[in-house]
């Protein structure tokens, strides 16, 4: 057996309101619809789910990024992106240029509203296997 495709995945979150605003205003994702303790949300053809927790959230100590979400925005739009990350204050705590491993391209990490750690890619090709 064999699973076809990600269906969605879950991110953790404190206030759905802040949360929403935050995923659809900064990363330019599309609520699919929302209910009293989730909003379901697309990336072109992806789906994950911002759903209210009631544990801690705190996936990564400090500025750690092992535990984090990954979104490709190529050339121009990763620019414009990092442009907008800092016209907005959110701090930009690591940049790196990927010439080796799975993808390859230029990165950038910052924190959502509840610390849950967002990775921009400007993915250049496809991923690289062992």
């Amino acid at each position: 057996m064999k699973a076809e495709a990600v269906l969605h995945f879950t991110i953790p979150v404190k206030e759905l309101d802040r949360s929403e605003a935050f995923y659809t205003g900064i990363l330019g994702l599309t609520k699919v619809r929302r209910n009293n303790h989730m909003v379901f949300m697309r990336c072109e053809n992806s789906y994950f789910v911002l759903t209210l927790s009631e544990n801690e959230i705190n996936p990564n100590v400090g500025d750690k990024h092992d535990i984090h979400t990954a979104f490709v925005f190529r050339g121009d739009a990763y620019d414009a992106m990092k442009k907008m990350l800092a016209e907005k204050n959110i701090r930009v705590f690591k940049e790196e240029m990927r010439e080796h491993g799975t993808f390859r391209g230029r990165s950038a990490y910052f924190h959502d509203p509840d610390r849950n750690v967002i990775e921009i890619m400007d993915l250049h090709g496809e991923p690289v296997p062992e």
